[in-house]
């Protein structure tokens, strides 16, 4: 019988796989477009813009490692400065046209792969996946 120090390993040997094998198809999808990059362009579209220091509490990372992402995103033409209309020495981070176009394309081609990966689970297995990642990603990051 398994016990519970046995599913807390299976649990994170499983999440470190799906991890891998997340970064490996985001380097496939657009070889230009790390995972970090990917999730911080997914983050300006839902927050219809903001400031790199935003992007760095939101995420927990270290400024410079943010300041590092941007200016690659700025290189590629996904993100672009723009001054803040309420306060014009605050610079706030947009998506271009040109990274929305990417982003749609990417998250369109990550909802294929899921698709074809979950393609013979139910509706019910989808829906307690589904409810126990909410439920884990919401339990919070105390010691992350």
């Amino acid at each position: 019988m398994a016990h519970r120090a046995d599913h807390l390993d299976t649990i994170q040997r499983e999440l470190t796989a799906f991890a891998r094998r997340a970064r490996a198809a985001a380097a496939r999808l657009h070889p230009e477009l790390s995972l970090v990059s990917y999730t911080l362009l997914a983050h300006l579209q839902d927050q219809r813009g903001c400031r790199a220091t935003d992007l760095a509490a939101h995420y927990l990372l270290d400024k410079s490692t943010v300041s590092r992402q941007v200016a690659g995103l700025e290189r590629l033409g996904l993100v672009e400065r723009r001054a803040d209309p309420d306060d014009q020495r605050v610079q706030v981070l947009h998506l271009t046209d040109r990274g929305t176009e990417v982003l749609d394309q990417v998250a369109a081609s990550r909802r294929t792969a899921f698709e074809h990966r979950l393609a013979d689970w139910d509706e019910a297995d989808l829906a307690r996946f589904a409810g126990y990642l909410l439920r884990y990603n919401a339990s919070g990051t105390e010691g992350d």
